[in-house]
């Protein structure tokens, strides 16, 4: 669903040089990737520096070679990408979903880091009516062209909330009165025990890694996906469109 409060959405564009690239982070653009050339120096840098700690931004350092493969301009040692979208904080959207009436369902991506995975699980987030998407700032697939694409413009559509803390944020949501449903391996209970006509966050984790034990630990209920031929798991965009329709088909009853 989308909010009537939701900031008009960003143009993807690269920003190169280090006086274009600290005018585009106090202009407020979203940062979604930085590379600074590595052992780069000079007093502008250091300016750079000082703006991307005031605004908890890092960066990566990344060989000439791989700054010139980007743009064969004069970079000056400094590629920014802007996000095409504006994040959110999920802290802002929960008050504003129970305002209004509406029983919570969050989807939490845990360590998804392939983008057309990432588009794709927007759409059926999208699809289902999913309230809000949580990722973490590090780690998670960028969104990029290829997500949004993939996503048929969902990400436009959909809120997406990319947060530093990860763990913080999830007990958040636990805080806020949100159940946390892992759809996990490490069970024996299937994913249609939950009762998701309650206030409910959804964490689907990588398919190499799957979801932090942090989170497993502190889970309300974990919950798996029957599995029944030889081979042992599904495309996690598949098994999140699985558990999600389960929670769906609940609310609907």
């Amino acid at each position: 669903m989308a909010f009537e409060t939701r900031p008009p959405r960003e143009s993807n564009q690269m920003v190169f040089g280090i006086r274009a690239i600290i005018e585009a982070i106090l202009a407020g653009k979203e940062i979604e990737s930085l590379y600074l050339q590595r052992g780069l120096g000079g007093g502008l840098l250091t300016e750079l520096k000082q703006v991307m700690q005031q605004h908890q931004i890092i960066a990566q350092q990344v060989p000439v070679e791989k700054l010139n493969r980007l743009t064969q301009k004069n970079h000056q040692g400094a590629i920014a990408f802007i996000s095409p979208i504006v994040y959110q904080k999920i802290e802002n959207i929960i008050p504003e979903i129970f305002e209004k009436g509406e029983v919570p369902l969050i989807l939490v991506l845990d360590g998804i880091t392939d983008v057309r995975n990432m588009g794709a699980i927007a759409r059926t987030a999208e699809c289902s009516g999913v309230h809000a998407i949580v990722i973490p700032a590090k780690g998670s697939a960028q969104v990029n062209p290829d997500a949004i694409k993939t996503s048929a413009g969902a990400l436009y559509k959909i809120p997406v909330c990319r947060h530093d803390n990860f763990m913080q944020t999830v007990r958040f949501l636990q805080e806020s009165g949100l159940q946390l449903v892992c759809c996990t391996e490490k069970t024996n209970d299937y994913i249609y025990k939950p009762d998701y006509t309650a206030p409910t966050a959804i964490v689907m984790g990588s398919e190499e890694d799957g979801i932090r034990n942090e989170i497993i630990r502190i889970a309300d209920h974990l919950a798996k996906i029957p599995m029944f031929g030889e081979i042992e798991s599904l495309n996690v965009s598949v098994s999140t469109g699985v558990i999600l329709y389960e929670a769906i088909r609940q609310r609907q009853q």
